[in-house]
């Protein structure tokens, strides 16, 4: 089930003048890139430049970036789900993860993010995948956007919706543990109708609570 990634690139006009959006790209390039400093939503930057280096380089795995010059400002990943999540135990081939999207924070408010998720979906191979996105509210930045945690989720539910990922409802607890949390997901043309059902069946595991 996994498909050959077709390499795409767009150019963002912004202040700081034309960046280029562009994926997937592999290890090697993005060893060859700076990493801003300013990404720094999940870990320490080179940690993180190196964590994605790793996801890069998965046969499944996908990361699309923007770049300013020789510096990544933005990155956005797409990966199988952590083994520890409910969303790998149907072993799904095409069931996949946008694991995480960041933009540098003087990057924002230019439609990067908007950009690396349409940029994303230009791959016919998207069709034949599930991709869900987990948003938790703990990996916004509240402080830095000064934006209340509704507000936030707004920009980013409108952001997902610029990749076709939609909101979806589910019984995970980690989700329900917060209101603002919430899955998203958006399903390709060509998945079939097992799939579809096995989805539906990770969302709600505890059907009894209803």
């Amino acid at each position: 089930m996994i498909h050959q990634k077709s390499y795409y690139s767009i150019d963002l006009e912004s202040p700081h003048g034309k960046l280029t959006v562009e994926g997937p790209v592999s290890g090697n390039e993005l060893q060859s890139y700076d990493f801003h400093p300013g990404l720094v939503a999940f870990r320490p930057p080179l940690e993180q430049k190196q964590a994605i280096i790793g996801i890069a380089d998965l046969p499944e795995g996908r990361i699309n970036i923007v770049r300013d010059q020789n510096t990544i400002v933005g990155y956005v990943t797409f990966v199988y789900p952590d083994p520890m999540e409910r969303w790998s135990d149907a072993k799904m081939e095409n069931l996949i993860e946008l694991g995480a999207i960041e933009i540098a924070p003087e990057y924002r408010g230019i439609q990067a993010g908007k950009s690396l998720l349409h940029l994303s979906m230009l791959d016919d191979s998207m069709e034949d995948y599930i991709v869900i996105t987990t948003e938790y509210y703990w990996h916004w930045d509240l402080k830095g956007s000064g934006l209340d945690v509704w507000e936030y989720r707004k920009v980013m539910e409108k952001m997902m919706n610029v990749g076709g990922l939609e909101w979806y409802a589910t019984d995970d607890p980690e989700i329900c543990s917060h209101p603002a949390n919430c899955l998203m997901a958006r399903i390709g043309k060509r998945v079939d109708a097992n799939s579809i059902q096995n989805f539906d069946q990770l969302r709600f595991q505890n059907r009894f609570m209803y």
